[in-house]
């Protein structure tokens, strides 16, 4: 009997991984997430990257973060100045303006599917967010319904179930949240953002998509109203503005006097996870 000969076994070509490419898309997530968490629009300064202290965070040399700033330039969520260095984009009063009109309607198409989509329990863990600040003394605890409000607006787009809808929202996402942050701090928004959001509730209990679009779309479209009437702030804040400030004669509706962000520092707040 021949004897048998053992053959190698297959192996497969692949190319040496990119260490560095990997250092760029971690730094790339980790200042996202930064970006996105921060309130960009509750200081009159505008708020400079340090590529030093960027790397120095991060725990990585500049060159990833030098690219992952070019993905996030990209993106829309930095913009490079010759000679100044990098900034956080800050929109106009116009632009926020569009940005909640275009949001309006997706949220709205979002609170519809969920009205048909969600599960009972998803909508009562959203009543319960909302429940306890139905008591009259969120004006005490304007913070905390701050970040509910967040979280409810939130959890409508991920009870659709509609992934493009989360996707289309994702880099929006960043404006609207600064932008509803600063505002439920203006005219009494609270109290009134609270109703609007117990009337969707409710339009969602009863399985009611044609109703929880409606009043979807008029609650964000009463926050453009709100900018429109309210946002001249931005335009002195915005990301166009580069000449020299009046803090006295263009007082931000949060500003408290103290320090701010000095051009070439990154924003007190900055949270960068060391990866």
């Amino acid at each position: 009997m021949p004897e048998t000969r053992l053959r190698p076994s297959p192996t497969i070509d692949v190319p040496r991984l990119e260490t560095q490419s990997n250092f760029r898309d971690l730094a790339y997530a980790a200042l996202k997430r930064a970006i996105t968490a921060m309130d960009i629009y509750d200081r009159p300064e505008e708020i400079r990257l340090d590529e030093r202290r960027l790397s120095e965070g991060l725990g990585v040399s500049r060159t990833p973060i030098r690219e992952a700033m070019t993905l996030l330039e990209q993106e829309g969520f930095v913009r490079t100045r010759p000679r100044r260095g990098i900034f956080v984009v800050r929109k106009t009063k116009r632009e926020i303006v569009e940005m909640i009109t275009v949001m309006a309607a997706l949220e709205s198409m979002a609170a519809r599917l969920a009205a048909e989509r969600a599960a009972d329990g998803e909508i009562a863990d959203l009543r319960r967010l909302m429940a306890e600040f139905r008591t009259g003394n969120s004006g005490e605890r304007l913070a905390e319904y701050s970040d509910a409000n967040i979280a409810f607006h939130q959890a409508i787009i991920k009870m659709s179930g509609c992934a493009l809808l989360a996707e289309m929202t994702e880099n929006l996402f960043i404006h609207m949240r600064a932008i509803r942050k600063i505002t439920i701090h203006q005219e009494n928004r609270a109290a009134r953002s609270i109703t609007d959001h117990m009337r969707i509730i409710e339009a969602l209990e009863r399985r009611d998509p044609e109703l929880a679009e409606r009043l979807a779309r008029e609650h964000t479209l009463g926050l453009a109203a709100h900018v429109e009437q309210h946002g001249d702030f931005l335009d002195t804040t915005g990301d166009e503005v580069t000449g020299p400030r009046h803090p006295q004669k263009n007082r931000h509706p949060r500003e408290s006097g103290g320090p701010g962000v000095s051009d070439g520092a990154v924003a007190p707040g900055f949270p960068l996870p060391r990866e």
